[in-house]
């Protein structure tokens, strides 16, 4: 057979790309932005925060009840469309709002939920839609691709969300976001290679659905590690994405362009990673790979609440932990998705999907309510402390898996 075309002389690839460029770099300012109109504008309490990390990362549960079996069951691309256009119809929402004077807690928390579940929905029928659109051969190629923009997009779009909330306000910054969704969409529209027809999958309940996508991916002994991952890291995972800016803006008394800049070295971080997945995966084979870059980042964690309450110094160790947990992270999250896509059949993606979903944001859900609690009781410094050491839990846990230590090539695996 023909060696397959490059991905960058794929029209239809492309406009996947721009989409996503577009979309992701916008997103990095609702990331932050929604917290920041909390912390700054509303006042928010650590346990505040907890709530909205649950609201912004829980739907991951949720969705991932009731998805999977919908994404599996019809073409993807519409799919992904419109959760662009929902996405920018709630972040709108914020700075009229703000504009009107009527902006509270309950606005913010209403538009974190809903840009939280579409953006799940969106995130299963894009990892369902990959293998359709460029063939499994060329999946890390592409993974590394989608995941090297992102990188882009935090390296600049938390700088440019920082200055953007210090003179726009941010609320009014999110307005930004809202028009990225817009032009995403637009660019999938765009996509003119015809989808396969979906397989045939006999109606269900959404519990059957569910149950098959965690059934096909606990069948598999390589993706069973994987899951215990997904699982443990959104448990502690949601801990620090309710306290991390509070700590940065409250306990390191960094400004809102400092906590920008500090993200966008995560960025650069994981622009080196997205570059380094083929080469490490050669190099210490696929499986074992993703379990030394999953501890690396785990370890880089710790670094985070180890910060002094000193602006400048502060600033320069999360930078550092950013460049490190970024750039393993994304190696480890490039690589695993791969085979997940390899794998496992590709009438089941989208509900094997659901099931990482709802694994994941449901122990994210509980991680970020519950250590957004306990960072009021004991602080937010020593509740990092506590996440950090938890994020090393679901690494040590695969590690005991013997199938996904010896899966060496990726790519041979899909054969």
């Amino acid at each position: 057979m023909p060696p397959p075309v490059a991905l960058t002389r794929d029209r239809d690839f492309m406009k996947l790309w721009a989409a996503q460029a577009v979309s992701t770099f916008g997103a990095r300012i609702t990331r932050e932005g929604l917290p920041m109109t909390a912390v700054l504008t509303l006042g928010a309490s650590p346990a505040t925060l907890g709530v909205l990390a649950a609201l912004s990362y829980g739907p991951a549960f949720f969705v991932g009840l009731f998805g999977g079996g919908f994404v599996d069951r019809r073409h993807r691309r519409p799919v992904l469309i419109a959760t662009d256009l929902i996405r920018a119809a709630a972040l709108i929402t914020v700075p009229i709002a703000a504009w009107m004077g009527w902006l509270s807690l309950w606005q913010v928390f209403a538009a974190a939920a809903l840009v939280g579940a579409a953006s799940v929905l969106f995130d299963m029928a894009d990892h369902a839609y990959l293998p359709a659109l460029i063939g499994t051969e060329r999946l890390v190629d592409g993974n590394s691709k989608l995941s090297a923009t992102e990188s882009v997009a935090e390296l600049g779009g938390p700088a440019l969300a920082g200055l953007l909330f210090q003179l726009l306000t941010a609320p009014f910054a999110i307005a930004v976001n809202a028009v990225t969704y817009l032009v995403s969409a637009v660019f999938l529209a765009g996509i003119r290679k015809v989808e396969p027809e979906p397989a045939p999958v006999a109606p269900q309940h959404w519990v059957a659905d569910l149950t098959q996508g965690f059934r096909v991916t606990w069948a598999e002994p390589r993706v069973r590690p994987l899951l215990v991952m997904t699982a443990c890291n959104g448990l502690f995972g949601g801990g620090f994405a309710a306290l991390y800016v509070l700590f940065a803006l409250r306990t390191l008394e960094l400004t809102p362009v400092m906590l920008g800049i500090t993200v966008a070295f995560g960025g650069l971080g994981a622009l080196i990673g997205a570059g380094l997945a083929a080469p490490v995966a050669r190099r210490l084979g696929a499986g074992p790979a993703i379990l030394i870059m999953a501890l690396a980042s785990a370890a880089s964690a710790l670094l985070i609440p180890l910060s002094p309450a000193a602006p400048i110094l502060g600033m320069a160790i999360l930078i550092v932990s950013q460049l490190l947990g970024d750039s393993t992270s994304v190696i480890h999250e490039v690589l695993a998705a791969s085979l997940r896509q390899t794998v496992l059949p590709q009438e089941t993606l989208g509900r094997a999907a659901g099931a990482f979903k709802a694994a994941g944001g449901g122990t994210m859900l509980v991680g970020a309510l519950a250590l957004g609690a306990l960072g009021s009781l004991i602080g937010v410094r020593e509740t990092l402390f506590i996440a950090a050491a938890g994020l090393a839990v679901g690494p040590l846990v695969a590690l005991t898996s013997p199938a996904l230590r010896r899966v060496k090539v990726i790519e041979l695996d899909a054969d």
